[in-house]
């Protein structure tokens, strides 16, 4: 593995669309939610925490270091790509970003996936309309607990503050299928890629994730094989939407409609 970038952001943003993208390239591996990041922040906790007293006793500081940086290296280690791009929606949150610039890189990478939070809950109210065994009512409550939007929102709000050294890429969704190739190419300049062609009409995704066993729902990252923009009437409920507006206003999300 020659280099380590991140995707992260907002769920419902076309995650899973860049992946499938970026996957036409034979030099990148972009898969689905990866448990990279909760895997080093666990493994930080147990030396600091769990087996601090061990550690301390025994003088293995440097043991902490060694095995925490080795983690993306043996989650990949079957990978044939010379570059991964590892999917996380809260690498911005600054203690994971402390987490990169400590185990992986100081000159790390992250691309960052936003939209208005207002098209978020109405694309997974769609989605869960799709599911007959899920319980729409629980949408109402999607903005109370901090995932899958809330913490997703910290983090690119305190990345926004802090990108100094131009760490962080913020990519649109609407650029993302209204401008692909201009967008994708950005994201080239971005990670310091040499350029490769992709065909934006047979988009495919090269590792599915098993959305009914990990999630319960059925095509939650499914894609169309052609990149566009899809437009879908769903209502939200008032007090609901009244929030998902005021999120919006508040980050300057341009709303546009599904």
């Amino acid at each position: 593995m020659k280099q380590f970038v991140c995707l992260s952001g907002l769920p419902r943003t076309g995650s899973t669309l860049l992946t499938a993208i970026l996957s036409q390239n034979p030099e990148i591996h972009a898969g689905g939610n990866s448990a990279v990041c909760q895997l080093m922040w666990d493994m930080q906790m147990s030396f600091t925490n769990n087996c601090k007293e061990q550690i301390t006793a025994n003088k293995r500081f440097h043991t902490g270091f060694d095995i925490i940086s080795q983690i993306p290296y043996l989650y990949y280690k079957d990978i044939k790509e010379s570059i991964v791009v590892d999917k996380c929606r809260t690498w911005t949150l600054e203690s994971n970003v402390e987490i990169l610039k400590n185990y992986v890189t100081k000159d790390f990478k992250v691309i960052v996936l936003e939209r208005s939070v207002t098209e978020i809950v109405k694309s997974f109210t769609r989605v869960a309309i799709e599911n007959p065994s899920y319980d729409i009512n629980k949408i109402s409550d999607i903005l109370k607990n901090l995932e899958p939007i809330m913490n997703p929102l910290k983090g690119i709000i305190w990345a926004k503050k802090n990108n100094q050294n131009n760490n962080f890429l913020f990519i649109s969704y609407n650029d993302l299928v209204t401008k692909t190739e201009d967008t994708i190419k950005k994201i080239y300049d971005f990670c310091g890629w040499v350029y490769f062609k992709h065909d934006f009409t047979n988009v495919v995704v090269k590792y599915p994730e098993d959305d009914q066993t990990a999630y319960g729902l059925i095509n939650l990252h499914k894609i169309r094989p052609t990149v566009e923009k899809k437009e879908y009437n769903v209502i939200l409920p008032k007090e609901l939407e009244y929030k998902c507006i005021q999120i919006d206003k508040f980050m300057g999300y341009i709303q546009n409609p599904l």
